[in-house]
C-alpha cells in the first residue's frame, strides 16, 4: 500500500532533507520513526529535497508499506518516535501511480527576510536579516522578468544535478508587511538554490544597487556568476505542493507570517 504523509520541520539542526553516511537528516529521522510504526524498513520519496537549514511546513512525502495501519497510527505513532523539530501532520492512502516527486505539478516556497536595523534574536534560524532598507515595490517590479518558462542557469548551483536549466515560474510576488518582506515562489519545479538565487538577486535591486532591469540581464546571461549571492537559508521555507485533482490531495502548510 502507498501512503502519502504530510511532513513539517525546522531545518535548523538537520544537515538537509536527503539521507547522508554522517549527519543528521530530516530523512534520516523519518524513516527511522516509520519503520517502527510499520515494523519494517522503508523508503521515503519527498516531494522537494531540501538544502540545510531549510524548513518546511508543507513537505510531502510517500512510503510503501504492507503493514496495516490507519492515519491515526501513522500520524500518532510516527510523531511518538520523531524528535521535536519534525511532524507528520496528516496521512491518508493514495493511489499506486501517485509519485510524490513526479507527480508534482507545482511547487511553493516562501522566503522570508526581517528588514530591521538589529537582527532578531528569536528568528535568527527562520529569516533572513537585512539592515538596509529594501524597497519592496521595485523588488516586485524585477521579480517580474522571472515569471514564465525561461533557461534559469543564472540561478542554480554549480553542483546542482538537473538534466536542464528550464523552468515555469507561475508566482513571483514581493510583499512587505511592517519590518518583513516575502517572496512567494511558484513553479513546476525548482533547481539546486534556485529560491535563494532569486531571493539574493532581488535583495541586491532592493538595496537599490541595482536596478529592476537589472534582473532581466542576469536570466538572460545564462551565467552564475553574474547573479550575486546565494541568500541564506534560514529564510526559506517550502509551503505547499500541487498534484492533479484525481489524487484528491489538499496539499499545503501554513504560511511562516511573522509580521502580523
Amino acid at each position: 500500500m502507498r501512503i502519502v504523509l504530510g511532513v513539517e520541520y525546522d531545518g535548523t539542526d538537520f544537515c538537509g532533507w536527503q539521507r547522508q553516511q554522517s549527519g543528521r537528516t530530516v530523512q534520516g529521522c523519518l524513516e527511522d520513526a516509520l519503520a517502527k510504526v510499520a515494523d519494517h524498513e522503508l523508503k521515503t520519496v519527498c516531494a522537494g529535497r531540501t538544502d540545510t537549514g531549510v524548513h518546511a511546513t508543507g513537505q510531502v512525502v510517500h512510503i510503501d508499506s504492507h503493514a496495516q495501519r490507519d492515519a491515526k497510527a501513522w500520524i500518532r505513532g510516527t510523531n511518538a518516535q520523531l524528535p521535536a523539530d519534525i511532524r507528520v501532520q496528516w496521512a491518508t492512502p493514495v493511489d499506486a501511480e501517485f509519485h510524490a516527486r513526479f507527480s508534482a505539478r507545482r511547487r511553493h516556497y516562501r522566503y522570508a527576510i526581517i528588514n530591521a536595523r538589529c537582527r532578531s534574536a528569536v528568528l535568527r534560524d527562520r529569516t533572513c536579516w537585512e539592515y538596509i532598507p529594501l524597497d519592496a515595490a521595485t523588488m516586485a517590479e524585477g521579480a517580474r522578468h522571472l515569471l514564465g518558462e525561461h533557461d534559469f542557469s543564472s540561478f542554480r548551483a554549480a553542483a546542482c544535478q538537473a538534466k536542464h536549466p528550464v523552468r515555469t515560474l507561475y508566482q513571483l510576488e514581493v510583499v512587505r508587511q511592517g519590518d518583513f518582506l516575502y517572496i512567494d515562489v511558484v513553479a513546476n519545479a525548482f533547481l539546486h538554490h534556485m529560491v535563494r538565487c532569486i531571493a539574493g538577486v532581488l535583495i541586491r535591486v532592493g538595496r537599490g544597487e541595482a536596478g529592476p532591469g537589472w534582473v532581466a540581464e542576469v536570466l538572460a546571461a545564462r551565467d552564475r556568476t553574474l547573479s550575486g549571492v546565494t541568500a541564506p537559508a534560514a529564510g526559506l521555507y517550502l509551503v505547499g505542493v500541487r498534484y492533479p485533482e484525481r489524487f484528491g490531495l489538499a496539499a499545503g502548510g501554513w504560511l511562516p507570517d511573522f509580521g502580523r
